[in-house]
């Protein structure tokens, strides 16, 4: 038996997100289909996140056990060639050690948040980017979100299913960055709630357009309710954008 590391890129328009669900599509699904088909083996396809319907990925993380001899590169050849045409593709696949496990090895998660604001519509981003028409000022989402980085209790920013068992969780980073009529915000830590991201983006938004100040935001952190969230961010714009663990290269 040999454990591949999988590195997966997808568009997660077509998905009811990564997880294997009953009532539709998901990415991992689809690869444990294709893993079925080329080595004849049922298998369950482990990952360093689960993204929501609609979420996307530059960079997911997993692992696959598979008892067929084959090497990484066809591994990954063959994979891509059945995930045809499905928007997955195996950017990498990797031989690794039996007990190294893409979710449990993990030491740090990265999503990329991308906004458009800009009053035109969008014709090549649209379900892969937020459109916000309103001008935004991306210096005061940024200044503003430095309150939500370090240790905090994010029971606000926390969808009401999320099955983490704590709701306090390390905010390495959030930075808010502008290139043009393109925003994006970046967030970093060992692990996130669910919806975390879009909830803190959703309310980064209302200070980008003044209606929402930086006591605001605070306030709502300080609450520790779900019901004092201002608007959580639609799933269009979100990007799990690389799995960290130990002994990677610096990226």
């Amino acid at each position: 038996m040999t454990r591949f590391r999988l590195t997966v890129e997808y568009d997660g328009r077509p998905f009811m997100g990564w997880q294997r669900q009953a009532h539709g599509p998901s990415v991992q699904q689809a690869i444990e289909e294709a893993v079925a088909a080329i080595t004849g083996e049922s298998v369950v396809l482990h990952a360093a996140g689960r993204t929501d319907a609609g979420v996307h990925a530059l960079a997911m993380a997993a692992h696959v056990d598979i008892e067929r001899p084959i090497t990484a590169f066809r591994l990954s050849e063959a994979l891509n060639a059945r995930l045809r045409p499905l928007p997955v593709a195996i950017l990498s696949a990797k031989a690794v050690a039996d007990d190294w496990h893409a979710r449990f090895s993990c030491t740090g998660r990265r999503y990329v948040y991308r906004i458009v604001n800009r009053r035109a519509p969008l014709a090549l981003e649209a379900g892969r980017a937020w459109q916000v028409a309103v001008p935004l000022d991306a210096a005061a989402m940024h200044a503003t979100a430095q309150a939500l980085v370090g240790r905090h209790d994010f029971t606000t920013f926390r969808s009401a299913h999320c099955q983490s068992e704590s709701p306090v969780k390390t905010l390495d980073r959030l930075d808010v960055v502008r290139d043009g009529d393109r925003i994006e915000i970046h967030a970093a830590a060992r692990s996130f709630l669910h919806h975390q991201v879009r909830s803190m983006v959703g309310c980064l938004q209302l200070v980008g357009r003044g209606k929402w100040s930086g006591a605001d935001l605070q306030a709502a952190l300080a609450a520790r309710d779900r019901a004092a969230l201002g608007l959580n961010a639609p799933p269009d714009g979100l990007y799990f954008a690389a799995a960290i663990y130990p002994g990677d290269a610096a990226p």
